[in-house]
């Protein structure tokens, strides 16, 4: 039978890079039953009869995030052979926390204190052995990152499992508090097993009610209540709180000791007073993020794209299918369907792994040496102006490689608000697969001017800031930000295998998409491009005939939507629908609609054709129109599952459609009509719109107006 042993800790304490270190390759993502959060199992190297489970990183089981309710619902309901609890020995005091809480579990523990070679870089001593006496379980020195005692961990925690023996900590709580709990214990009958009772007490000391949808009987221990609190003078969430907090201290004056020279400023905090410093930080995380966009974009990441392109599925991948295909003796139709539609629209699309897979290395190295959890301090700051925190910058920064993580990245903020609307804002960032129509546009339109693509970041940017000053004054997001407290680890290097780990995962996901929905829909754009109905029959068409096709007709019962926007055309309407599939789909729709067959990545090769179907203006306007809408399916699949409410799916998806095309219709009705065009009633419906969007950003949100009120109210009773 599988031992199963649970990995719980604090966010930054270093236990993802150990279930990585003791897994390896023997892994298996996915979501946990009914909630969105993301949960990791795997197999220990050399054991496969031992399953090792990842559980989010919390800070306590009072569950106040999603984390910590899956975290908590896991270890009662599921109840793991033992829990290895990874305590970061650079912030131990802290730690132990979750660890007073994990030892009334009932559940066998060891702990694994992380980060030894920090403390004892620093000066600093933690004895194991006694912290272990005074805790009741074993306590084992490690270095995740360096592989030092991983193994030994492991076995310890293996050994706990078949012991089946659990110890409770000793002296965690004072007399008065000990009696209450023991109180509440005997009168914890039905549905908890007796080794969880202690825990379970000690939650409805805490008032949690959480807790008491998990139990078939709950007691009434408004007596223990009052006598404590009128003891103790103080509510009974704050006094259990107050005395793990002391019992910890007893522990830490005991356990650990810090030099002297470690107890001034370390070289992460030497270097947070430059990273973080109020003038200084937003320029150096410009100057940092540029580097990495020029290496990703610019330089490394377009050699290898257009290698990837040119030379790999242009000079060498296509022929030699094509010779395969005529050695074969194909029909003309599965010889268009596999070079034009498979080769062609998959090719096109993984052309673009190179430049994701170095912006990949880069994301992961700032978040693994610690600067990202800096930026979201950072831009707290800002954030906090237009109604959101810092935290939700971090999903936005990661949807800017690809909106898919980037939406699943918001499950960290705890209010639900903030989530939310987070969710809703973070694809107007412009993702990786972006890229291309970005490229497009500027091109075939505009000359290849420089300022294209970073104003197309701009929109974004203003799209999430308007956005957010305007739902913060509805009903639904009204209330102050979420209080932002985040952990600063001390900085790092990381390891290459974690780095380069990361780097694949979030690449191997891209390149899945290409080989299922993309594969799937450009195969669905060729075959409705080249088939249609000429004089009453059914055939194939050829280039000049894609006025006749399936497509054509799609294309245009849409596209009159569009003429207020300047790019009515069909097959302009029918690029922006197959973006709706995947936003890379856009530029080899163009391809195939233009006859051109395998596009570059930029569509070079008819940039004269689209630059005569629209004007500038139009260009733009269809740019900000894709880059503004709906994202493609794979990140609305995400939205759904975080928003985990069919309603609030549709009034996202509804909000970004309405704020693309109102964005649009204005940039291209009053941009006409300021370049000496006429004024029509579209003219006019955008300058309304545009007024309206004003009344909306500059209007006093809910609180401000009833504080206005209540003065009011005020001045005329005096």
């Amino acid at each position: 039978m599988a031992v199963k042993i649970a990995l719980a800790g604090n966010p930054n304490s270093g236990k993802t890079t150990l279930f990585n270190a003791l897994t390896g390759s023997n892994q298996f993502v996915g979501n946990w039953p009914g909630v969105t959060v993301e949960k990791k199992e795997g197999k220990l190297k050399g054991k496969k009869d031992v399953i090792l489970m990842d559980l989010p990183g919390i800070y306590s089981l009072s569950p106040y995030t999603l984390e910590e309710v899956v975290a908590r619902n896991y270890l009662i309901t599921e109840r793991p052979d033992a829990v290895l609890n990874i305590v970061d020995g650079t912030n131990i005091e802290r730690n132990l926390y979750l660890s007073t809480q994990l030892l009334e579990l009932g559940i066998p523990v060891v702990m694994a204190v992380n980060m030894m070679d920090l403390v004892e870089k620093n000066g600093g001593r933690i004895d194991t052995e006694r912290l272990g006496k005074k805790l009741g379980c074993q306590v084992v020195e490690i270095s995740a990152l360096k592989g030092t005692g991983i193994q030994a961990a492991a076995e310890l925690a293996i050994h706990a499992a078949s012991a089946g023996k659990a110890a409770r900590p000793v002296h965690t709580f004072s007399e008065n508090v000990e009696q209450a709990l023991l109180s509440v214990e005997r009168k914890i009958k039905n549905g908890v097993p007796d080794a969880q009772k202690r825990f379970f007490a000690v939650k409805l000391l805490e008032k949690d009610d959480k807790i008491a949808e998990q139990m078939e009987y709950v007691p009434d221990i408004s007596a223990e209540i009052a006598q404590m609190e009128e003891e103790m003078e103080d509510d009974t969430e704050s006094i259990i709180t107050n005395e793990r907090y002391t019992y910890i201290s007893s522990i830490i004056g005991e356990c650990c000791s810090r030099h002297k020279a470690a107890a001034g400023m370390t070289v992460s905090d030497k270097i947070d007073r430059i990273v973080t410093n109020r003038f200084l930080a937003l320029p150096i995380f410009g100057a940092v993020m540029y580097l990495v966009y020029y290496m990703s974009v610019t330089t490394v990441g377009t050699f290898a794209t257009d290698w990837t392109n040119d030379v790999l599925f242009g000079e060498i991948i296509p022929p030699a299918v094509e010779r395969m295909l005529v050695y074969l003796n194909c029909a003309d139709w599965l010889q268009g369907l596999i070079l034009d539609g498979i080769v062609a629209g998959v090719g096109g699309v993984l052309g673009f792994v190179p430049q994701m897979l170095v912006l990949f290395l880069f994301l992961a190295f700032l978040e693994s040496c610690g600067y990202m959890a800096r930026v979201a301090f950072i831009m707290d700051r800002i954030f906090r102006k237009f109604g959101l925190s810092g935290k939700s910058f971090i999903p936005m920064l990661i949807g800017s490689g690809c909106g898919v993580p980037g939406i699943m990245a918001s499950r960290t903020i705890e209010n639900d608000r903030d989530r939310k609307m987070t969710v809703m804002t973070t694809t107007f960032i412009p993702c990786g697969a972006k890229l291309p129509i970005i490229a497009l546009i500027a091109g075939a339109l505009f000359g290849g001017a420089s300022w294209v693509a970073p104003s197309a970041y701009f929109v974004g940017i203003g799209a999430v800031i308007c956005s957010g000053i305007i739902l913060k004054k509805t009903r639904m997001f009204a209330g102050d930000p979420a209080p932002f407290v985040m952990e600063l680890p001390a900085y790092h290097m990381p390891t290459p295998g974690n780095v380069l780990r990361s780097m694949w995962e979030r690449g191997w996901s891209f390149i899945k998409k290409a080989g299922t929905i993309i594969l799937l829909s450009t195969i669905a754009v060729w075959f409705t491009s080249y088939f249609g109905w000429v004089d009453g029959k059914f055939r194939m068409l050829d280039g000049m005939e894609l006025e006749h096709s399936i497509l054509a007709s799609i294309g245009n019962l849409f596209a009159w939507l569009f003429i207020p926007l300047g790019w009515g055309d069909w097959r302009a309407a029918v690029a922006a629908i197959t973006g709706l599939v995947a936003k890379e789909n856009v530029v080899g729709t163009f391809g195939i609609l233009y006859g051109v067959g395998e596009a570059a990545e930029d569509g070079a090769e008819f940039w004269g054709m689209l630059g005569g179907s629209m004007t500038a203006l139009g260009g733009y306007s269809f740019l900000v129109f894709n880059l503004l809408c709906a994202p493609c399916f794979a990140a609305m699949g995400a939205i759904k599952r975080e928003m985990n409410n069919a309603k609030w799916f549709w009034f996202a998806i509804g909000y970004q459609c309405l704020l693309a095309y109102v964005t649009a219709l204005c940039i291209y009705q009053i941009g006409t009509f300021t370049a000496g065009g006429g004024f029509g009633i579209f003219t006019a419906t955008a300058f309304g719109l545009l007024a309206g969007f004003l009344f909306l950003l500059f209007r006093p949100g809910r609180d401000s107006a009833a504080l206005h009120v209540n003065m009011r109210k005020l001045a005329g009773a005096k």
